[in-house]
């Protein structure tokens, strides 16, 4: 098991390098103020005024900028190429939630990577802000109060099946798959009721993070 190198009784932003807007940051940050960046997020966060706590990665792409801005003690260098920097973060922070800005953006690969991580780690505690939307893992049991006529999107990271109420289409009794059926658009009747199993994806505008959060369990 690996141990962690930042532990916060309170939820952390974690900055990665992709698009970051200061809407972004401030948004995560109002809700778990920790700052930790993934490799060259720190020159992202150090170019909106912000320092962060930590710094983990392979620094493949870390400026020498952002280095000699950092103390050494918060550079956390993680050779190994196996896993995405996303990946070397989360497996090293302790804490009740991590929300994660600049993993969606500029590259798909690196968009499809990093939720390829929420789905296998598994992680039901972070969630991924994008540019239209807030993206998080179905626990097995999930309830959401969303505004009426909320999108709520479902996508399958694997095999998956699951019920509910408060869509205006149930999904009761479907298989759902990467190849096969997802469940995107849906919209919010009243409040939502889920249960799932197997890898799903849950996707809500980006109003609903709050929201998201107080479904999975988490206060910021």
């Amino acid at each position: 098991m690996t141990a962690p190198v930042v532990t916060s009784a309170g939820g952390v932003t974690l900055i990665g390098g992709g698009a970051v807007s200061e809407r972004d940051l401030e948004q995560a940050l109002a809700l778990a103020p920790l700052l930790v960046a993934a490799d060259s997020g720190a020159d992202e966060a150090l170019e909106l005024g912000h320092r962060p706590s930590a710094v983990i990665g392979d620094f493949d792409s870390l400026s020498e900028a952002a280095r000699d801005l950092l103390p050494p003690g918060a550079l956390y260098r993680v050779a190994e190429q196996d896993s995405t920097d996303f990946e070397k973060c989360l497996t090293r922070i302790e804490a009740p939630f991590v929300i994660a800005v600049g993993f969606a953006g500029r590259r798909l690969d690196h968009t499809l990577a990093a939720l390829n991580v929420m789905a296998r780690l598994p992680a039901p505690n972070v969630l991924l802000i994008a540019a239209e939307d807030v993206v998080f893992l179905c626990p097995p049991a999930l309830s959401l109060d969303l505004p009426i006529g909320s999108r709520l999107s479902l996508f399958p990271m694997g095999p998956s099946q699951g019920t509910s109420h408060g869509l205006e289409w149930p999904i009761d009794g479907l298989d759902f798959a990467p190849a096969g059926a997802s469940g995107t658009s849906n919209r919010v009747t009243g409040p939502v009721r889920l249960t799932m199993t197997g890898p799903m994806l849950v996707m809500l505008p980006r109003a609903g993070l709050a929201a998201a959060l107080a479904g999975l369990g988490f206060t910021a």
